[in-house]
């Protein structure tokens, strides 16, 4: 049952909402939650276009830098303590530290395994909201997929380490977080912290070794 959960976790639609995040055209700068985004779409664009990506011997260092970008721009460990709620504080700072890397772990080789699946799906800005005290930004985006369905996209960001950074999404006004929670709470209700780290750590290496061959 906890193997079923686990595939549920790894939802279609959030990785394409990634990948389409990531490769979205370039707009014009506005606020700097809206600029971090922009500057990561830049980075990732440049290494997808390197010829040397189509070269799978080649391609690498490539994969790595776009790895280091989806690090840069998403707060995994806020996602983590978000993404578990109030059971968090439960977890050891050990445990808190091994979750947030295995989740980090799973989406990331989950991404890189559909990164090629890129058909060119457009995202337009269509807005933006800041909290008074400036300390949350809701950029907003909606997508045009390749059979014209448009599908409203919002990333959630907060100010941090000088920077700012995504830290839940919400497709068609529905919370990954929020989403995410709710499977691995059916988890920790019948198991301890370790048992989901332990389920988390396992299904990233089933992922990264399918992508590997």
């Amino acid at each position: 049952m906890v193997t079923h959960l686990l595939m549920r976790l790894l939802t279609p639609c959030f990785f394409s909402i990634l990948l389409l995040f990531l490769l979205q055209a370039p707009a014009i700068s506005s606020s700097p939650a809206r600029q971090a985004l922009e500057t990561s779409i830049d980075r990732v664009l440049s290494a997808i276009k390197n010829p040397d990506y189509v070269n799978p011997t080649t391609r690498g260092p490539l994969r790595q830098q776009i790895e280091d970008e989806v690090l840069h721009i998403f707060d995994f460990r806020e996602f983590s303590s978000r993404t578990i709620g109030p059971r968090w504080k439960t977890f050891t700072q050990t445990q808190q530290q091994e979750f947030s890397d295995a989740f980090a772990d799973l989406l990331m080789n989950t991404y890189l395994s559909k990164i090629d699946g890129y058909n060119g799906e457009q995202v337009a800005y269509i807005g933006e909201v800041t909290d008074p005290k400036g300390e949350r930004t809701e950029v907003r985006t909606l997508l045009t997929m390749k059979d014209g369905k448009k599908v409203p996209v919002a990333y959630r960001m907060l100010p941090k380490n000088g920077g700012w950074m995504v830290y839940d999404v919400l497709v068609e006004n529905i919370s990954l977080v929020k989403n995410y929670r709710i499977q691995f709470q059916d988890i920790l209700n019948t198991g301890a912290p370790d048992q989901l780290i332990s389920r988390v750590k396992a299904k990233a290496q089933e992922v990264r070794q399918g992508h590997e061959k």
